[in-house]
């Protein structure tokens, strides 16, 4: 979503330009040429990636192929390390200046492979403040554009459009449910988020969402079957496309951590976070992970605005009582969401972050084109 928008905001100084890459639909539609698709890459996990290296490694060959043959004048990487920084080092050696859109938290683990971002990064394009002082402190260039949630995030619908839309009862609360934008996760996640919808139900919350992106459970194939009925019996509705307008108008949002965690935020709505990944990842995480939090917002905020759920702590009974504190604590929720706010204007720069990035990218690396 944010390359795709920088794409827009690059084609307004530079009508000329042409994009071509690691493409997903936005990309597409913005008109970026695939070259590899960007499903092809999406796998989350330690142990659960090894499986997939095969037909990654594959794809790494056609990106690097393409630029190659067609010497582009600037390569801008977008988030997934692991991958672009391999594509840095190629793109570098091949004399393509690299800038890096969302920097990779080295912050938080691995933080070795600063010595590679400073060898092979022309610049940084940061979407947290705390990164510039960090990254510029080991010789890395960065700039801090600010976060581009922060200007974009918003409902398009009032709460009272939204619940006739989805048959809901504007007087009572419902809860928005973000298992994960992929399969994988969402498919880990159900189960405990399945029990704690039940359990919250038991207390007599009736009303939950189950927000996607459009498409997304028909691309799971058969990963949901199981779930299906066990979510038609719990009445989630299902609702695609319209994922901010789901969380901006819910009383609070269950949510894996991930993005979906800042869109929450800057959208204002309080939520309990939760992670799981397979046992041999999260053990061999720990061992490389340093961070006091492992939700964005919490980091941000530099303390536990809201609550985290990791791994074994990922519970039905969990999820729902940290979900009922805030419901039935007086004060809780607003107080959360007025956190929220301080975080959100800590994001927040005075111009939209990826029209700023575009003017930064023309003035450096596109004079001539």
């Amino acid at each position: 979503m944010y390359a795709s928008r920088l794409v827009e905001e690059l084609r307004k100084l530079a009508p000329g330009l042409q994009f071509y890459g690691c493409a997903g639909p936005k990309m597409r539609a913005a008109g970026v040429e695939p070259v590899v698709d960007a499903e092809a890459l999406a796998v989350v996990g330690l142990v659960e990636v090894v499986a997939h290296i095969p037909r990654i490694y594959g794809e790494f060959r056609k990106l690097v192929a393409a630029a190659r043959q067609r010497r582009p004048a600037l390569a801008i990487l977008t988030d997934s390390p692991d991958f672009n920084l391999r594509v840095a080092r190629k793109l570098k050696r091949l004399g393509v200046p690299v800038v890096y859109l969302v920097a990779p938290q080295v912050w938080a683990w691995r933080s070795g492979r600063v010595k590679q971002m400073r060898r092979d990064l022309a610049s940084i394009l940061s979407i947290f403040p705390f990164e510039k002082a960090w990254f510029a402190a080991r010789g890395v260039a960065v700039d801090f554009i600010g976060h581009p949630l922060a200007w974009s995030a918003a409902p398009r619908l009032s709460r009272a459009e939204f619940c006739a839309r989805y048959q809901l009862d504007e007087t009572k609360p419902f809860l928005v449910l973000l298992p994960g934008s992929r399969v994988g996760e969402s498919r880990r996640h159900l189960p405990a988020v399945l029990d704690a919808v039940e359990i919250l139900r038991s207390h007599g919350y009736t009303q939950f969402v189950w927000a996607t992106p459009t498409g997304f459970l028909g691309r799971g194939g058969g990963s949901f079957t199981t779930f299906r009925e066990r979510i038609s019996a719990l009445s989630i509705q299902i609702v695609e496309g319209d994922t901010w307008d789901a969380i901006a108008h819910a009383d609070l949002a269950l949510a894996a951590s991930g993005t979906v965690t800042m869109e929450a935020a800057l959208l204002g709505t309080a939520m309990v976070t939760f992670y799981r990944v397979t046992e041999v990842s999260w053990l061999l995480g720990k061992l490389l992970v340093s961070v006091p939090f492992y939700t964005m917002v919490n980091l941000v905020a530099e303390r536990r605005v809201v609550p985290e759920l990791m791994q074994s702590e990922l519970t039905g009974a969990n999820l729902a009582r940290a979900a009922l504190d805030l419901l039935e604590t007086p004060g809780a929720l607003s107080k959360m969401r007025a956190e929220l706010a301080t975080i959100r204007e800590s994001l927040r720069r005075e111009s939209d972050p990826l029209a700023e990035a575009a003017k930064i990218l023309a003035a450096r690396y596109l004079k001539e084109t």
